[in-house]
């Protein structure tokens, strides 16, 4: 039986639907742990959505936070989640280990090299804080460049 999630997205099939990224991961037992799953899931959803424009703060930890949390919490905001028309596929290609795009890819580093250098150049004088930018813009590029390339 089909199950409706409120999206076109059919999740028939998915191997992340209803069973979490490793098919081991249950609901919390009693209603007090759910509540805390939810509370913070949805905390992470917000951070890993602000991770998404600002660049030093990582959004693909977050989100991953996230589902785990709605996975113990709420199947509903879990399927909410992984249907989400922005950020579903992204989540599900990461815990699918499908990878990305060459064209968010090329994106992902575009906003995050210009955001970077920018605030490097114009927002700070401090050595110290230009050092850790580097370090981090060196660090993500890296990580985003080893993720599988999907087409």
């Amino acid at each position: 039986m089909p199950v409706n999630t409120g999206s076109t997205l059919s999740l028939e099939g998915d191997p992340v639907f209803f069973k979490g990224y490793n098919g081991c991961m249950s609901f919390a037992s009693g209603k007090l742990k759910r509540r805390f799953f939810i509370i913070v899931g949805t905390i992470s959803v917000g951070i890993g959505v602000v991770g998404i424009i600002v660049p030093i703060l990582p959004t693909t930890p977050f989100l991953l936070l996230a589902a785990i949390c709605y996975m113990r919490g709420s199947q509903r905001l879990y399927n909410a989640l992984l249907c989400n028309r922005f950020i579903g596929s992204y989540v599900r290609n990461y815990l699918e280990g499908k990878g990305m795009s060459l064209k968010m890819k090329i994106w992902t580093l575009s906003l995050l090299w210009v955001s970077i250098v920018c605030t490097a150049a114009l927002a700070t004088d401090s050595l110290i804080i230009r050092i850790i930018l580097a370090v981090v813009l060196t660090g993500v590029s890296i990580h985003i460049l080893l993720i599988r390339t999907t087409k």
